[in-house]
Parts: C-alpha cells; sequence; structure tokens
C-alpha cells in the first residue's frame, strides 16, 4: 500500500517511520507484526520509552528558561 501526501513534515515522519523499522527488524530479527513479546513486555519498552521523552522534554524546557 503507498500513501501520497503533499505535507513535507508528514512524509518526513514517515520515513523516519521506515527507517526505525529496519532498525528494530535487524536488531531483533522479526517485525512488530511478527514478535513473541508479550503485552506485558510491550507496555514496558512503551513505558521505557515514554520516560526517556519526558526527561527529553525536561531538558528543552530547562534550556529555553534558561535554567540550565
Amino acid at each position: 500500500m503507498e500513501i501520497k501526501t503533499t505535507d513535507k513534515i508528514v512524509e518526513s515522519v514517515m520515513w523516519k517511520l521506515k527507517a526505525r523499522s529496519e532498525i528494530g527488524i535487524t536488531k531483533y530479527n522479526t517485525t512488530l507484526q511478527d514478535s513473541k513479546e508479550t503485552k506485558l513486555e510491550f507496555l514496558r519498552h512503551a513505558q521505557c520509552e515514554a520516560m526517556d521523552l519526558c526527561n527529553y522534554l525536561e531538558v528543552l524546557i530547562q534550556r529555553e528558561e534558561n535554567a540550565i
């Protein structure tokens, strides 16, 4: 399935998602679709990613506030 868009931002995100997928397939030797990880394992991965995001946001907020 091909998705067409004229939005350069959406196109950029799509390319990054594809690249990220290829990295994961290489690293884990499987696709997300075929992964044997449990629901709990996926939840833990998502939680870790969300915590990383919070840390990245916090450093950017503090930099904008000139706090660090």
